[in-house]
């Protein structure tokens, strides 16, 4: 694939107000989903709740069915990087679960994840946690009109590694509009290997850091979906659809505000 400035589609004033609709939508639904993150529920009911939710609200799940995914969220739990199945497992307490989601609403995708305590974990779960949603945040905050795409990695980059983590390095964000997944890739390193294209208004990316507690190597399960850390330690997952606009950055996928903010 030619990665060249016509494959990246910039959205207009009004396509990034329709995409903000979705991603309201897909906010509300981490906003309750949250509260269902308790020692004893299943990954399936998780599953089941937002897909009802979605439905609810008048839209469809980006995920379910995208190239055979059997689900509408991607559910991983401690060491299981992103694609979790959902499934009968239960989670327990100090499990951390990566919730990934996608809406469309009238044709427009968003694309949100985070990583959720469940109940109390250990000192290292809660500073993978908390390090991995400060990449993200890094990231975003590194985003200027006439940069370019590297100075997101750059940034999430340097911070995972100060904190003595590793980013995974085969998995990298994207564009993001009529399509899930569209141009440019958002590698979440500094990536010589990349195209590095310049940021400019109208540009709509999910920003999704993975950050690993040892090793950045990973594996697929047999399920073909499922990837895990090579190592079997703690992976964390922060995702935001963001747009670069004449007034600035929008975090579309921001949720809430005091202490449920993100």
């Amino acid at each position: 694939m030619s990665w060249s400035k016509q494959n990246i589609i910039l959205k207009s004033a009004a396509q990034v107000d329709k995409m903000q609709a979705s991603a309201e939508i897909l906010a509300s639904v981490f906003l309750e989903i949250r509260e269902l993150v308790v020692p004893g529920v299943t990954t399936k009911t998780l599953d089941e709740a937002v897909e009802a939710m979605i439905r609810e609200a008048g839209c469809v799940p980006s995920f379910k069915g995208y190239h055979g995914f059997p689900a509408s969220a991607c559910i991983s739990v401690n060491e299981e990087v992103v694609h979790g199945i959902p499934s009968d497992r239960q989670l327990v307490e100090g499990d951390i679960v990566g919730i990934d989601i996608g809406v469309i609403k009238d044709g427009w995708h968003a694309d949100s994840a985070e990583t959720i305590p469940v109940g109390e974990v250990g000192a290292e779960a809660a500073k993978l946690l908390r390090v991995t949603k400060e990449c993200l945040e890094r990231g975003i905050e590194a985003i200027r009109p006439g940069s370019r795409i590297s100075v997101i990695g750059t940034a999430v980059e340097k911070h995972a590694r100060a904190n003595g983590f590793s980013v995974v390095e085969s998995l990298v964000g994207h564009g993001i509009g009529r399509d899930l997944h569209e141009d440019p890739q958002v590698p979440n390193f500094r990536c010589f290997t990349m195209p590095d294209p310049v940021m400019e208004e109208g540009l709509v990316i999910a920003i999704e850091p993975m950050i690993n507690s040892g090793t950045k190597r990973v594996i697929t399960d047999r399920d073909e979906w499922t990837i895990r850390t090579a190592d079997r330690k703690l992976s964390a997952h922060f995702e935001h659809t963001v747009a670069v606009t004449a007034d600035g950055i929008r975090i579309l996928t921001r949720r809430g505000s005091g202490v449920a903010a993100f």
